[in-house]
């Protein structure tokens, strides 16, 4: 069974560079002192054990990382945004939803993964001084965050597998606990499968329960429906057994401590590891069973050492007492090993790369008035562009040079531009002139 959820995740946008100038009694002229803006924050998913689903993220779906401060006076830097840490449960996969692509399997516990890089500072208008410019009157903008939908997807290991022979009331059991839906009805081995279901406790608690299959007299040797489900069995955190206590089943000749000891037998037959597995009694069907023979099954299995429940499925009376006792226990339990699948070479850790590369895109356009029009699209573009002061001709000889340095003129000239033919970049409109 896999669960998965869609989430929206945004770095923080870097902190603008200071356009400042020195300012100090005495000294009327001062040299520019602009700080650089601060670092955004990241968005950084970390692999928690003890969290066992993703039922958490149905209910907050977007995660944002904080901005960097602006830079200011006296070359003070702005302070870094803050990074997000959103925990998820061992074993996670985390897909980016526009390309598919496989970002990173958090498999190990504590392991980290940053899913959103936060913008780089701008930089403070000190940087820009030469022997030629002496006071730039313009500072470097903060780059935006990345933003992207994310898909979490983690293969359910269950934590809770429930025992008993067929039509014990399992399923029913699970149908009411979880929002799983299994084939329900009174002939034998009506669940073909393990069902999965996810209890949503109170405070938001989750845990994975599994439905296993009847399990039969000689199962540890191949028998009903065999070995396979025993190995589920094997993977769980513990067991809850369910003993038919109704009217019908002791009318039928069946005594329900044979069938619990029926079931151990197999468990133990088949490894060490099941047997000593801590397991829990809930005594099934108790609204239509005889007072008498219920203590009867309970005395015994407690002088045993066993914890026993009375439930009904029908009238719901002793479910909260077993759920709450099963999510104690839970947390008491240590981990167990994590059981994955290979995954493909394709699918191996993926390391974001770095988006501040210098590539570009040139698309041409005439428009309705006859005018051609060339639009710029690069990321680094964003971030120049919102640094520059057009009412500073040294601020707009800087923008000049770092789009000459970047080969965008000679793109534009092999595009075949021509002079007052228009250059768009993020918004910003200018005429062409050689």
């Amino acid at each position: 069974m896999i669960d998965q959820v869609q989430i929206y995740v945004k770095a923080g946008h870097g902190g603008h560079g200071g356009m400042t100038f020195h300012r100090a009694k005495y000294i009327p002229k001062g040299g520019p002192d602009g700080g650089n803006g601060g670092k955004g924050g990241d968005v950084i998913l970390q692999a928690t054990r003890g969290l066992r689903t993703l039922a958490p993220f149905k209910y907050k779906k977007k995660y944002k990382a904080g901005n960097g401060d602006d830079g200011s006076a006296s070359k003070s830097s702005g302070k870094m945004g803050e990074n997000i840490i959103v925990h998820v449960p061992v074993g996670t996969i985390v897909k980016d939803r526009s390309t598919g692509r496989v970002l990173c399997d958090l498999n190990k516990d504590e392991q980290q993964c940053t899913v959103a890089k936060g913008g780089r500072g701008g930089l403070g208008n000190y940087n820009f001084t030469t022997s030629t410019r002496q006071s730039p009157r313009f500072a470097q903008g903060g780059s935006k965050g990345e933003e992207k939908t994310l898909i979490l997807e983690l293969k359910l290991l269950a934590d809770v597998g429930l025992l008993g022979l067929p039509n014990v009331g399992k399923s029913t059991f699970l149908s009411i606990v979880t929002k799983a839906n299994p084939k329900i009805g009174n002939y034998p081995f009506t669940t073909l499968e393990p069902n999965l279901g996810v209890v949503e406790w109170k405070n938001f608690d989750t845990f994975v329960v599994a439905d296993i299959p009847g399990v039969i007299e000689g199962a540890s040797e191949g028998a009903g429906i065999g070995l396979s489900f025993l190995r589920h069995v094997e993977r769980t955190k513990m067991l809850i057994h369910f003993l038919d206590v109704s009217e019908d089943c002791f009318a039928a000749g069946r005594d329900p401590l044979e069938d619990f000891n029926t079931i151990n037998r197999e468990l133990a037959a088949y490894s060490d590891q099941l047997k000593q597995k801590p397991q829990i009694v809930a005594l099934t069907k108790c609204d239509v069973s005889d007072e008498r023979k219920i203590q009867r099954v309970k005395e015994t299995l407690e002088l045993k050492g066993y914890e026993v429940f009375c439930i009904s499925s029908v009238t719901r009376d002793g479910i909260d007492a077993l759920l709450s006792r099963t999510l104690q226990l839970l947390s008491e339990i240590p981990e167990t090993e994590i059981f994955s699948e290979e995954i493909s070479a394709d699918d191996v850790t993926y390391t974001l790369p770095d988006r501040l590369h210098r590539s570009f895109d040139i698309k041409k356009e005439q428009r309705s008035g006859g005018e051609m029009v060339y639009y710029v699209e690069a990321d680094f573009l964003d971030q120049l562009i919102h640094s520059v002061n057009f009412d500073d001709l040294t601020s707009v000889g800087y923008f000049q040079k770092r789009l000459k340095d970047a080969g965008i003129f000679k793109a534009l000239e092999d595009a075949g531009i021509q002079e007052e033919d228009i250059v768009s970049i993020e918004g910003i409109e200018f005429e062409y002139f050689k």
